[in-house]
């Protein structure tokens, strides 16, 4: 995966060769100090479902899932091969860092002073 094509605040922070691909948003501020650790937006590509076990058998198909939290899925789409999802994510990972993934929406118990300083973050990269 290239680096370089990913919007502002995005690293590549784990890839297996031919294999699944983990973006992190803005690693460097979800630290348990700034924004809790566990909030770290992650765009998952794999073969199958991100929640697959380790060893478990590959699909012919390629997901792609951003994840908000561990429970918490703002998008998660199937694509035909690896190249396309890796498109997918760099798609969704853009539309993300433009303020355009309506997250609040996915939430069941509102946190708005959380997400007033994801806003502001966002704001920040954007």
């Amino acid at each position: 995966m290239d680096a370089s094509s990913l919007p502002a605040g995005w690293q590549c922070w784990h890839e297996e060769r031919d294999g699944r691909v983990i973006l992190a948003y803005r690693p460097d501020v979800f630290d348990s100090e700034a924004f809790p650790a566990p909030c770290l937006p992650t765009i998952y590509v794999t073969s199958g479902t991100p929640r697959r076990r380790p060893g478990g058998t590959p699909t012919d198909t390629w997901q792609v899932t951003l994840f908000l939290e561990p429970e918490i899925e703002a998008a998660n789409e199937s694509y035909e091969d690896r190249s396309a999802a890796i498109d997918g994510a760099i798609d969704h990972a853009e539309r993300f860092a433009a303020g355009k993934i309506d997250y609040r929406a996915l939430y069941q118990v509102p946190r708005e002073a959380y997400f007033d300083r994801l806003d502001e973050l966002i704001g920040e990269s954007g």
